[in-house]
């Protein structure tokens, strides 16, 4: 046997013993959610005090799976779960306008508790938000293990880094890629197959301006792929399905594409 090769393993083992599986993670974002929307969860709280006690063990909690994260061994734990958690009511009104802009943007919701309960949209973009805010911190790792959580349940993957304005609506969403350094401005509508992505994945990009800006007001409907770091979609434009964008556009544009249709009618049997 390869004493060494096992040796290397060992050591491997020593290092990822100690960071929670990513179950332990995305089920701490969860009770965040579920503190914030009971709608999501049988739970309920006594008293204003133990919702008070709830958040401050999952602030504990947080704390605790940062001092553990890989290149966060400087940083005080302490503080930046106190900075997460003070800006929860922020995080609170954020998430209520992504409701009220799923439910006054789909006939099909009958009420906000039906977005919160059921729709993968609001899931993914409520990993997002909590991901997104831990990024903001220089918080690592944690914040790619929360979307990828939600990626893998949902089907809908947003990077934690990208820049996500209010009201923001993902109707369907299965399939939705949002890269790194995309922004999206308020009152923007994505369907379920659209890509905001790079024209070239070179590693030596990292770092730089390579996935679009989407500008407020925006609707981007299904299978349409947008793609450049220098790539802007002007507000209040709509973007057809199935679109290949690597230009762009002026605010209030509209883009489709024809495609040809044939429609033969077939003669009947004899």
């Amino acid at each position: 046997m390869d004493n060494n090769f096992y040796e290397q393993l060992f050591q491997k083992q020593q290092y990822t013993e100690a960071i929670p599986p990513n179950t332990v993670i995305a089920n701490w974002a969860l009770q965040v959610i579920y503190l914030l929307f009971p709608e999501q969860s049988h739970q309920t709280h006594a008293s204003v005090e133990a919702l008070k006690q709830e958040a401050a063990q999952l602030q504990l909690e947080l704390s605790k799976i940062i001092s553990v994260s890989s290149n966060c061994r400087n940083c005080d734990c302490n503080k930046l779960a106190e900075q997460f958690f003070a800006e929860l009511p922020e995080l609170y009104r954020l998430l209520n306008t992504d409701i009220q802009a799923i439910f006054k943007g789909d006939p099909a919701a009958q009420t906000e508790f039906e977005v919160i309960r059921t729709y993968p949209g609001f899931y993914a973009i409520s990993f997002y938000r909590i991901a997104h805010l831990l990024y903001a911190y220089g918080v690592p790792l944690l914040p790619r293990i929360l979307t990828e959580h939600a990626h893998s349940t949902t089907g809908i993957d947003i990077h934690p880094a990208a820049q996500i304005g209010e009201y923001f609506h993902i109707d369907h969403g299965t399939g939705i890629v949002i890269g790194e350094t995309s922004v999206i401005g308020n009152y923007v509508k994505l369907y379920q197959g659209v890509t905001l992505g790079a024209l070239s994945v070179s590693k030596n990009m990292a770092g730089s301006k390579r996935h679009p800006t989407v500008q407020d007001r925006v609707v981007i409907y299904s299978g349409a792929t947008v793609l450049g770091g220098e790539t802007i979609i002007g507000h209040d434009s709509v973007i057809g399905g199935n679109v290949w964008l690597i230009h762009s556009v002026d605010p209030y544009s509209t883009v489709y594409h024809t495609p040809m249709i044939t429609v033969n009618k077939l003669k009947e049997k004899l």
